[in-house]
């Protein structure tokens, strides 16, 4: 057994300084690979942490060797406080970050910029509105994309999200490409990932092969450019030579980054899940609010990890519906 003076590293030897908060579990889109057709139950708001326990919480871990965390949600502008939390986060000497479906954030762009949040993603699968309101089940495509725009003039270092599933998107990978001529934006392709609800299935799933494929059948292949990663990325990146902005492929299912691994989330009730894929989780909350040290618990957490994606190492393991439907549906785990 290692002997680990850092609280926040594992038994592989991975240091988990990104911590991925949820503030909400609500959310103004119905996004079908997030959220179950019929919604999901609400935690009470009395079970969801205010924004002074987010904050006493966040500088436990920033105490401890977190040096970012990420907001999200659900969708974290739904909630009123915002403002409020991210001007407490703000004094912790942590990067902050956001993850957003952009409808609200024209009205925060004000806050984002005092408090020193550059980095924005965003969720967008579609560049057409009948597909954006197929997907997400709300008519916004051209106020979310109005904002990114928005976002890009302000100065704002934006990624956008994009959920590949076949049959429904695969064929606009190539225009999604394009907007990075003259935006200096970073496009992600994420595989279509298993989760309570959301009716995964491997046929529905384009690879990391896949995506190249319908790359290099949009560009010459000369234009093509493999760019360094950050590290600690998760995805693999790449470059169109002369464009302005670049494209890169997360590949959670088909060719996971598991071994760099340096992310932990805490649910909007307070719950730690020490992998996205994980169907366990452990109440920091309740823990927290009766007084007692929750850094035992992190730490036991944190050892607790599996080596890859909760424990599901193979595909056959990602196909078996009583293992991944054990875990909660995306909305409720915040991304």
């Amino acid at each position: 057994m290692i002997e680990h003076k850092n609280i926040l590293e594992d038994d592989f030897g991975r240091n988990h300084t990104y911590l991925r908060i949820s503030l909400t579990e609500k959310c103004n889109l119905r996004c079908t690979y997030c959220m179950p057709i019929n919604g999901v139950p609400l935690t009470p708001k009395s079970n969801l942490m205010t924004s002074t326990e987010v904050f006493e919480i966040a500088k436990i871990f920033a105490d401890s060797g977190v040096n970012k965390i990420r907001l999200t949600g659900g969708e974290p502008l739904l909630r009123k406080d915002f403002p409020e939390i991210v001007k407490h986060l703000s004094k912790l000497n942590v990067k902050i970050a956001l993850t957003s479906n952009a409808v609200l954030i024209d009205r925060y762009i004000d806050d984002l910029k005092q408090y020193g949040i550059n980095d924005i993603n965003i969720s967008l699968d579609t560049l057409a509105t009948d597909k954006f309101l197929h997907i997400a089940k709300r008519d916004q495509f051209k106020k979310v994309y109005d904002n990114l725009i928005l976002l890009v003039k302000e100065g704002f270092k934006v990624k956008v999200n994009v959920v590949l599933i076949k049959g429904f998107n695969e064929n606009e990978i190539v225009d999604f490409i394009k907007l990075t001529k003259d935006l200096p934006i970073s496009i992600r392709f994420i595989e279509f990932m298993p989760f309570d609800g959301n009716k995964w299935e491997k046929d529905k799933m384009i690879s990391y092969q896949e995506v190249m494929e319908f790359v290099e059948q949009g560009f010459d292949k000369n234009v093509i450019e493999r760019i360094e990663d950050a590290k600690n990325d998760t995805a693999k990146n790449y470059q169109i030579k002369g464009y302005q902005g670049s494209f890169g492929v997360i590949s959670s299912v088909t060719n996971p980054f598991c071994d760099s691994c340096n992310r932990i989330r805490l649910t909007a009730d307070g719950k730690l899940k020490n992998c996205l894929f994980s169907s366990t989780e452990t109440d920091l909350l309740t823990q927290f609010r009766e007084g007692k040290s929750i850094t035992p618990i992190i730490q036991k957490v944190i050892r607790q990890k599996h080596k890859m994606r909760g424990g599901m190492d193979s595909l056959e393991k990602l196909e078996n519906p009583d293992l991944h439907q054990q875990n909660r549906s995306m909305i409720t785990i915040g991304g």
